[in-house]
């Protein structure tokens, strides 16, 4: 199970190990805010494998040192380094390249994305104001919870700031993809890791639409199996959270998302070419300001949003439905930085 389950990160480590040796960029410094929590410790670990990242700067309000000690005794080159608390928060972003953010509370039984807002709102605007004053120019990708909320309250701290830069901040919705992707190959018995899916839109229930009918390969169901397929996909947090009983949310294969897309910035910064993922990032695709689509990444961030893409009388509707609702979350992240 275990060499199954790490053949899609050492795919990715052993596709990046020839970029390191030839790119111009050879020393990715990775921050990671919250590396202490449910999804920061498996997230730093998978990181601390990966030849592209050099020194990984680890910051959470407490037990960072421990975690940090830890993965300092594994057998790759990245050097790791523990920030504990408030009063170290802007040295762990200093020279960053790359800040990964799951910093906040996880979801529990009952509890909507909504209700996590308050907190995990005040955690991400108070990394994203030391990120812009430390690291302006790096790649901001943010895993907190509400994700349709989170990015626009980032990038209303960054224009505060002065150096908003849209094409730099991402919100991490590539665990949909990746179960997407599972999903579908598990229903059709096909290799998942031959399995693309695109999933457009937001991170949250409705707002999540998984364009089956753009599947490589392609693929197609009744409708009654493609409608349950899509809600599976959209309520799968609601899945692990129920499975986990009380005890905590998506949070291994949350960091296997994050790592996923984590790496794929890296590989971008490096001159690698067609480097496509989705991510949830300043747009004007939809009439929503903040929308998922697949976006080729380059060095300077988002290269080119590829936008939706020809969508089936079934995910036009989906997306339908979808737009108030992230238009709602939106305004509520805005408020949220304007309104203090």
């Amino acid at each position: 199970m275990f060499p199954r389950l790490m053949k899609p990160t050492a795919a990715l480590v052993q596709q990046s190990t020839k970029q390191l040796s030839t790119g111009s960029q050879r020393n990715a410094k990775v921050a990671i805010m919250g590396a202490s929590g449910g999804i920061g410790q498996p997230l730093s670990l998978l990181m601390k494998q990966s030849p592209l990242v050099t020194e990984l700067s680890l910051y959470d309000i407490v037990n960072t040192p421990g975690v940090a000690a830890d993965l300092s005794h594994i057998e790759t080159p990245a050097k790791v380094k523990a920030f504990n608390g408030p009063d170290q928060l802007k040295d762990s972003l200093k020279g960053a390249q790359v800040i990964i953010i799951p910093a906040g509370v996880p979801r529990k039984p009952g509890m909507t994305r909504d209700d996590l807002f308050n907190t995990n709102a005040s955690i991400v605007r108070d990394l994203a104001a030391a990120a812009a004053e430390v690291a302006p120019k790096a790649f901001v990708a943010i895993i907190s919870n509400p994700v349709n909320s989170t990015v626009p309250i980032a990038s209303e701290v960054f224009q505060k700031a002065g150096v908003y830069d849209p094409n730099r901040i991402f919100g991490v919705t590539t665990l949909d993809i990746v179960r997407a992707n599972t999903f579908i190959a598990e229903a059709k018995g096909l290799d998942p890791l031959k399995t693309q899916v695109p999933v457009i839109g937001g991170h949250s229930g409705i707002t999540i639409i998984p364009l089956i009918s753009q599947a490589k390969p392609q693929v197609s169901f009744p409708d009654d199996q493609l409608k349950a397929l899509t809600e599976r996909i959209q309520e799968a947090g609601t899945e692990v959270v129920k499975a986990k009983a009380g005890t905590g949310s998506a949070t291994l294969s949350m960091a296997y998302a994050g790592a996923r897309f984590g790496i794929a910035l890296i590989k971008a910064l490096n001159g690698e070419q067609n480097i496509v993922e989705c991510s949830y990032v300043r747009s004007n695709v939809t009439e929503a300001k903040y929308f998922s689509t697949p976006i080729l990444l380059g060095k300077n961030g988002v290269e080119k949003n590829l936008g939706l893409g020809k969508l089936s009388s079934f995910e036009s509707k989906l997306l339908e439905a979808a737009i108030p609702e992230l238009k709602k979350n939106i305004q509520k992240g805005e408020d949220f930085v304007n309104k203090k």
